[in-house]
């Protein structure tokens, strides 16, 4: 097993021994110290060419060639269901000194938002548009749904292949894959390696989604890892290896794009016994559990950031690191002191860690609090490459690398976070409640400038401190709870001057709730209808050779064709038969048996 800790490497002494065998001995001999003092990049002993390998163990960088593309790297990095508490810099218990580094040398984004849920910030992610513009308003898109992110809409690596960049995704795909041109590898990434379903055994990369419906969830490319089926890796780990892979195999003069999806920290929460050693003290199981796994994945993108350095791609990068969506408490995350958690519009659901960390960046080391929203990096990203952005494309992300880099004023003004036909509605919402403008009982949240406005049933509404559940259950007397008014469909904050959402001024401000309600409305004009299809029964693995992936196949017409002959004769019986059927009395067409 390898040592803890990551330390630097030495470079070697100028030994003057004769020989040239003694010089080979000597360099080998320095080779196995530096594994052992390389810490947890011996998670990728083996991965990486060997003449690449021996030249940094000596401490040799490969640096990009005088001929490398003014195109730069870009790395996205994207944790799933890390709370907003869940990083050193804000606060947390849980040590996360990779993150801490990475963000107080970068630019640290603090108002920053993301959807409240996995496959909606996914999908905002990689076509720079709202939900309602794609179709995904609702949920998530489940294992066993005909569904995935429309093909008529225009990737995010698709774009940036378009300007000649490599394109690989690691990771949690979760964006659908029912018909094979659905997968990451026809919606623009050269390869793939990871999982297509929203969770998964860390370990067995094995997912149920119901009593019988179970099968193997890990892909290369197109098909099922099955080389990885016994190995019993953790997938924080396995993930780091194959992004150390694709950086070792990659020419640094030509542009890469590398999305890398990790699982952690979402549930179930599995993590390596020895990173739940420090955290003993944490009464709360759940709690400690999501601790040892934010260790982990903090530890794993220290590798990342590691290999970067290591293979030359460093110095002309952009790497940039976002949750997904808030934490769940119940499941260990927090999002405290901000108000409620994972799947609701409260700002502990969409308000998330992020920044940006980059040799690039004019201004380091410093705070962004400028609105930022996820649908943003799409047009970011393609400016940064060098890239084309159509006008058809019809983008809800802006442009906001001058804010981030140069702390300009940010172009975006307004976030629409959904706006939800079929969630379940609230009871006493109505047109009247909404001035005739909207109705409230629509599950929506909208933000301009300052304002934020919810309407509906906007989810779990309570503020949760650290380790305010116990091991069985909410523990109410470290928590506190908030019953919703029952004639309550309409809520308006301040969110600059009240982040946690404790003041409502809907009554106060009726003015500002119709603005509100009037740009809700016109965002709606432009919805498309929800995706949201019924469970497809041909989804089970076990009629996949028990993996999880593509089943749908379009219906093909088996019927032979009829000769010209066999259509006139049988217009003939069908005209005699109508002739018969006019003699009989009182038959009326339409009416049935029984």
């Amino acid at each position: 097993m390898a040592p803890r800790g990551c330390m630097g490497l030495r470079r070697p002494l100028a030994w003057a021994w004769p020989g040239k065998m003694l010089a080979m001995g000597a360099l080998a001999g320095f080779w196995v110290l530096s594994l052992l003092t390389y810490g947890y990049l011996s998670w990728g002993q083996g991965l990486e060419e060997e003449d690449g390998a021996m030249r940094a163990q000596a401490g040799e960088r490969l640096e990009p060639s005088p001929k490398a593309s003014t195109q730069p790297h870009l790395i996205f990095i994207l944790a799933d269901d890390q709370g907003f508490r869940d990083v050193g810099y804000h606060g947390s218990e849980i040590k996360t000194p990779t993150l801490d580094k990475l963000a107080a040398e970068g630019v640290k984004l603090e108002n920053y938002y993301v959807q409240p849920i996995c496959t909606p910030s996914r999908s905002q992610f990689i076509t720079g548009r709202y939900q309602i513009h794609t179709g995904l308003q609702h949920s998530i898109i489940r294992p066993t749904q005909p569904n995935c992110l429309p093909l008529d809409n225009a990737s995010l690596p698709q774009k940036l292949k378009e300007v000649g960049y490599s394109t690989h995704m690691v990771g949690k795909w979760h964006l659908g894959f029912y018909r094979k041109e659905c997968m990451p590898t026809k919606r623009g990434f050269d390869t793939f390696f990871g999982s297509l379903l929203g969770s998964g055994d860390y370990y067995t990369h094995y997912k149920c989604d119901s009593p019988g419906m179970c099968g193997y969830d890990l892909y290369e490319n197109d098909s099922a890892a099955w080389d990885y089926y016994d190995h019993g890796i953790y997938s924080t780990q396995m993930y780091t290896q194959r992004v150390q892979r694709v950086l070792a195999s990659h020419n640094p003069s030509k542009p890469l794009f590398l999305y890398i999806a990790y699982q952690a920290v979402h549930s179930p929460l599995q993590a390596p016994g020895r990173y739940l050693e420090p955290y003993r003290s944490i009464i709360n199981i759940n709690r400690r559990r999501y601790a040892a796994m934010l260790t982990c994945l903090d530890e794993a993108i220290n590798n990342v950031t590691l290999a970067l350095k290591k293979y030359g791609f460093y110095n002309n990068s952009v790497l940039i690191y976002s949750s997904d969506n808030g934490g769940q408490p119940t499941a260990g995350g927090s999002n405290w002191p901000l108000r409620g958690s994972k799947g609701t519009y409260w700002e502990g659901g969409i308000r998330a860690v992020g920044f940006v960390h980059s040799p690039l960046l004019k201004n380091k080391g410093t705070v962004c609090r400028e609105l930022v929203h996820i649908t943003d990096w799409y047009p970011t990203l393609i400016t940064l490459a060098e890239g084309q952005i159509e006008e058809d494309l019809q983008l809800d992300g802006y442009d906001i690398w001058e804010t981030i880099s140069e702390g300009l004023r940010s172009p975006r003004v307004d976030i629409l976070h959904n706006i939800d036909p079929i969630y379940t509605r609230a009871k006493n919402g109505s047109w009247a409640a909404g001035f005739g403008i909207w109705n409230t009982a629509i599950q929506s949240a909208i933000r301009v400038q300052h304002w934020k406005l919810l309407t509906g049933d906007p989810g779990y509404s309570d503020w949760v401190p650290p380790q305010a559940f116990s091991n069985l259950g909410p523990n109410r007397w470290h928590n506190e709870r908030i019953t919703l008014p029952s004639g309550k469909s309409v809520w308006l904050f301040n969110i600059t001057a009240d982040p946690y959402e404790r003041v409502d001024l809907s009554g106060r401000y009726p003015g500002i709730v119709k603005q509100l309600l009037r740009r809700l409305s016109k965002f709606n004009k432009t919805a498309v209808p929800v995706k949201y299809p019924p469970r497809d029964p041909r989804s089970n693995p076990q009629l996949n050779g028990g993996v999880w992936g593509p089943w749908y196949k379009e219906k093909k017409n088996t019927k032979p064709r009829k000769s010209k002959a066999e259509k006139k004769q049988k217009k003939g019986r069908i005209k005699k038969k109508q002739r018969k059927t006019d003699s009989i009395p009182n038959c009326r067409s339409g009416t049935t048996r029984g």
